[in-house]
């Protein structure tokens, strides 16, 4: 009760009764209104006016009240972060999957990286006609905007450009939160490589590093992309099954320590270097091959659900923002 109770809270601060109602009402075109509205307000946000706005977001989301002042839990630390992290500007650079390509080459080689099909500045420039039968084109400037072709001559392309058309529109720093590394990223198109495994399911291990050490392994497979679904898995760095979760439901079995476990673990080390925070996505093909996926700093902009709560506690404890301080 109490957390609905904060939610509506916020959820006035923030937009009024008509953005409650927005949110409310349940119908997917009104709940694709309350995107709308919410991204187009936290974009109007002043700068001065960013704390104090996403203490609401943080509200609205997650129905509880944001401490900034001495943040303690991992999703308060990922707030502080957005706002006072100094390492802006590599983390632009590393969060556009066009530019992050080049850095990752540089720091572990190019074999790591998907083979890139192609580069295009608006929909438009895409010419499905040279590009093989399964690929998948992704925007390089957001999050969860991409389209997995796995035969071209199925797909709708009037459907994938209007899908385009709105991601390309959108500046994904005002869609979360104030995810601030996405600010100055020129948004383009890329194709890559359509890359799987004969039986059917590609497990993403997204890598928890803190102070560019790696602690957790986030294990997640059987993607429904169309329905946003999947399962997942914690373990920690010796594949020890961890009791909690974060954005999805728990597998009911454990997962098979991936063959190029201690490879990705140093990959993760190197490309975490230096940051307070971050996570590191790869892939391990069959065959022993292991592919880059992105980096990522306020994954879920840090307003997921930690289940159970105590594991909120537990990881926030290992994001050392001590003396880190800046002004916004």
């Amino acid at each position: 009760m109490k957390k609905i109770i904060y939610k509506l809270y916020y959820t006035l601060r923030f937009g009024g009764w008509r953005y409650v109602w927005l949110r409310v009402a349940g119908k997917p075109w009104k709940s694709q209104r309350a995107t709308q509205f919410l991204y187009r307000k936290t974009k109007e946000t002043p700068p001065e006016k960013y704390k104090e706005q996403l203490i609401r977001i943080y509200g609205l989301r997650t129905g509880k009240k944001l401490n900034l002042e001495n943040p303690q839990t991992f999703n308060e630390k990922i707030q502080w972060l957005k706002l006072y992290d100094a390492n802006t500007e590599l983390k632009t650079r590393l969060t556009d999957k066009r530019l992050a390509r080049e850095w990752v080459a540089e720091k572990i080689g190019s074999q790591y990286l998907i083979p890139l099909l192609g580069v295009w500045d608006k929909f438009g420039e895409v010419e499905p006609d040279k590009l093989p039968g399964k690929f998948v084109l992704k925007t390089n400037h957001g999050s969860g905007c991409n389209v997995a072709v796995t035969d071209k001559e199925k797909v709708d392309w009037a459907e994938v450009k209007q899908k385009f058309d709105a991601w390309m529109s959108i500046n994904f720093a005002f869609m979360g939160g104030f995810e601030m590394q996405y600010l100055n990223i020129r948004p383009c198109i890329l194709a890559e490589q359509y890359i799987e495994n004969e039986n059917g399911n590609l497990y993403d291990y997204k890598i928890h590093c803190f102070n560019g050490k790696p602690e957790y392994i986030q294990v997640i497979g059987d993607r429904d992309l169309k329905t946003h679904k999947a399962r997942e898995a914690f373990y920690n760095t010796q594949w020890v099954l961890q009791p909690f979760t974060y954005t999805y439901p728990r597998y009911d079995k454990g997962k098979k320590k991936p063959e190029k476990l201690q490879e990705m673990l140093r990959i993760a080390a190197a490309l975490s270097r230096g940051f307070i925070y971050v996570r590191v996505d790869l892939y391990e093909l069959e065959h022993g091959k292991v592919k880059f996926g992105e980096m990522t700093f306020t994954p879920a902009s840090g307003m997921d659900c930690w289940n159970p709560p105590a594991a909120d506690w537990m990881l926030g404890a290992k994001i050392n923002i001590t003396g880190k301080r800046m002004d916004i």
